[in-house]
């Protein structure tokens, strides 16, 4: 078995969008830590496997597109072999919310809604990623040496935290406040395991993992920042080795979060809050690979599936509603009415062109390891479908993977019992009711279709010879 693995900075310069938030943000403040590509190649002699995580928001779809393609005239990885995945860090660089050209053909108000007034991706910077994606994929490539590997599992249960509510209206609400007297219970589960692969040299040494976990990166250390997971990272370099590449995917993180809603005593955001999360999940990082068994993960697989998926409309009542306040001003702009009305308006003229979304999904296996993947935020309870099979002894899912298609909430957040603000209908969130179960679903089906590899096993005792005779004894009084 061989691996390699190579890192790319692609930290955004002062003055750049931030995008992650309601509300336009620039990158003006200090750097706090650098944002990453990271890049990791499997191969079991036959095949090979590609993981790229990037310290994104989201990577939309045609960045993952066209890296794709520059990575298979480069090195003749076919497209389907390669995952390019989102950390989702709230204070990374502009690939998101809206691609340039996306809105090209409509009329100029609703251009400069998307282009001017929204979190739009920068041309400069996209191509940027891109050509580090390519170079991080192609020095992991050409670095590959023969390792031992090993999968394993690890837990964390008090760094994340499921933010969706029942309320005694009947409601099912997101973040309702800490201390709120109307909360019922929790809406839905967190997952507390911390999957990882581990790659090692034949000197002992760790040279790479993946991490994966799900929860969003929304701690906001303060300026430029990959979030909680450059401490996941900092920590795994101290423990294990100073040049390790720390890969990290995210789980099925769409209603997950690093808030204690429930907690006893304040929540914090900044970098004691990044620092927490980030070392607590390290340190489970930590003792999971410790716990690994470096052998053979073999063998290394794909499957891809592209799936037509329809959007919900907005009601002419709302769209007509949403079109006089932006129309006549008379909402102020950056306001939660103000950002709901754009994003039905931009909603609708996406629909023109396309009313159905392309939805790309993903299995991955790495011997008794596969990562279901898909581009949307799959809430916590789905993933922990995906994790019910017991085919694969590892099942990491990884959510915003080969582009963006927003929340995929349960149906029953769908219900009368549901809401919350992942449920509400966006220009970037939008999928039909149930999406979510379809994906999961299909990506069921995709691995079910795959043999699991055998688990590498560590070397049995010797057998017993004798007693140490320092020890065989009685007790000298």
């Amino acid at each position: 078995m061989r691996a390699g693995f190579a890192e790319r900075d692609i930290t955004p310069p002062r003055g750049m969008e931030m995008p992650g938030g309601s509300r336009r943000a620039v990158h003006e403040g200090p750097v706090h830590d650098p944002c990453k590509v990271r890049a990791a190649v499997f191969d079991d002699g036959s095949e090979q496997v590609v993981l790229v995580s990037v310290d994104a928001v989201i990577v939309p779809r045609g960045l993952v597109q066209s890296a794709k393609a520059q990575i298979k005239a480069c090195r003749g990885i076919h497209p389907s072999s390669v995952m390019i995945a989102a950390t989702h860090s709230h204070s990374a660089g502009p690939l998101g919310f809206y691609e340039p050209g996306q809105f090209d053909g409509a009329a100029d108000w609703i251009q400069r809604l998307a282009y001017e007034q929204s979190a739009c991706a920068d041309p400069g910077y996209l191509r940027h990623v891109r050509e580090q994606i390519v170079s991080a994929v192609s020095e992991a490539w050409d670095s590959r040496m023969e390792v031992e590997c090993g999968a394993a599992k690890g837990c964390e249960s008090k760094a994340a935290f499921n933010r969706r509510f029942r309320m005694r209206n009947g409601l099912t609400y997101t973040f309702p406040g800490q201390g709120n007297p109307d909360i019922v219970s929790q809406a839905g589960p967190i997952d507390p395991e911390v999957g990882v692969l581990g790659a090692w040299d034949c000197e002992g040494r760790l040279r790479g993992c993946v991490v994966n976990y799900a929860c969003h990166l929304t701690s906001k250390p303060g300026g430029t920042s990959a979030d909680w997971v450059y401490y996941l990272e900092q920590v795994i370099r101290a423990g294990l080795g100073s040049e390790v590449v720390v890969l990290f995917l995210n789980g099925a993180c769409g209603d997950i979060t690093p808030v204690d809603t429930m907690g006893r005593y304040q929540n914090q955001i900044g970098e004691k809050w990044a620092r927490r999360v980030g070392a607590r999940v390290g340190a489970a990082a930590i003792n999971a690979l410790l716990d690994a068994v470096p052998g053979t993960l073999a063998p290394v697989s794909t499957r891809v599936r592209q799936l037509s998926i329809s959007r919900r409309r907005p009601s002419p009542e709302k769209l007509e509603h949403a079109r006089r306040l932006l129309m006549n001003g008379t909402v102020q702009e950056q306001t939660v009415e103000w950002y709901f009305a754009r994003e039905t308006v931009l909603l609708d003229a996406l629909l023109q062109r396309e009313p159905e979304a392309d939805v790309e999904v993903q299995v991955m296996q790495i011997g008794p390891a596969v990562l279901p993947a898909c581009p949307g935020e799959l809430f916590c309870e789905l993933g922990l479908k995906l994790k019910a099979s017991k085919q694969f002894a590892f099942v990491f899912p990884v959510s915003l993977a080969n582009g963006f298609c927003g929340y995929l909430p349960t149906i029953e957040a769908m219900s009368a019992t549901g809401g919350g603000y992942e449920t509400r209908l966006t220009s970037h969130s939008n999928l039909e009711i149930g999406a979510g179960e379809k994906i999961v679903e299909t990506l069921a089906e995709m691995a079910a279709d795959l043999a699991p590899g055998s688990m590498p096993e560590p070397p049995c005792p010797p057998g017993f010879i004798k007693a140490w005779n320092f020890g065989n004894v009685p007790a000298e009084c």
